[in-house]
């Protein structure tokens, strides 16, 4: 159930909660909008004349504590995923075969030349 939890439902509230967050911002009014209005600008309001301050201050509040939330669920859920290390399974250095044989001491230090295999003829016909 919290494999589904964390891997289905909160992306996708996490996701709505971007996406609705961007809407909340994009409607409310910059601090310079009364402006226009002072020099005989008409006053487009899509809320009424009173306007929707408090209630879109609210509702980006609420929708953004819902993003930061989704945030960290999914940051947890990322980091409590099960994950192998590497380095937890290689063996030991101690049990690991020495890469270079020892050469004893009156040995040559390069290995003796092998001779190449001869190439096969295709038989004639």
């Amino acid at each position: 159930m919290n494999a589904v939890f964390v891997g289905y439902v909160v992306p996708a509230i996490h996701v709505l909660a971007c996406l609705f967050l961007i809407v909340v911002v994009l409607l409310q009014t910059g601090k310079g909008a009364d402006m226009g209005a002072v020099f005989g600008g008409g006053s487009q309001t899509l809320f009424g004349s009173s306007g929707a301050g408090n209630f879109l201050t609210k509702l980006t509040t609420g929708t953004a504590i819902a993003f930061m939330l989704t945030s960290l669920i999914l940051t947890w859920g990322a980091n409590r995923s099960p994950s192998s290390n590497l380095l937890d399974r290689l063996p030991s250095p101690a049990a690991q075969a020495p890469a270079v044989p020892e050469q004893p001491a009156g040995a040559p230090a390069t290995p003796p030349a092998n001779p190449a295999p001869a190439e096969e003829q295709p038989p004639a016909e």
